[in-house]
């Protein structure tokens, strides 16, 4: 079994990575710039997953007991703490910007809509604009 300052450490380690990838997401986002924020959402899930596994891994070890006694091991811990603290608040900022982008997509989207000829216009069932073009001019008597 893996020692356990050598799990707390790549713990760390694992949580600073997904903190630096929180950063190049919120640039990505705010430059809009599309594939890389997909890229970065495959690697954030990546970062987590190796997180949780890394922590099951030091829940099950033997000497789990010494985290918060032992003196080298509790800053690690404490950081580990802090930095996924960040990271969890650094997201919630990242997914309302990402969300206010959408809506702003979409709003962009119905005025482009709307300019190609409002006669047309009618909404779906998703609340979103799409044009008709046969709208009355179907009708057989």
């Amino acid at each position: 079994m893996a020692a356990l300052k050598d799990l707390v450490e790549f713990q760390l380690q694992s949580a600073k990575s997904l903190s630096l990838l929180l950063e190049k997401e919120k640039e990505a986002i705010t430059q809009r710039i599309s594939k890389s924020i997909e890229a970065i959402a495959h690697e954030k899930i990546t970062l987590i997953t190796q997180l949780q596994t890394t922590d099951e891994r030091i829940q099950r070890h033997p000497d789990v007991k010494n985290l918060t006694d032992d003196p080298d091991l509790k800053p690690y811990v404490d950081e580990i703490r802090s930095v996924i603290h960040d990271c969890q608040q650094a997201n919630d900022v990242n997914g309302e910007a990402l969300k206010n982008a959408q809506l702003s997509f979409n709003k962009l989207n119905n005025l482009m809509k709307q300019s190609q000829g409002k006669l047309g216009m009618t909404y779906n069932s998703d609340g979103q604009t799409q044009n008709v073009s046969t709208l009355g001019t179907n009708v057989k008597a």
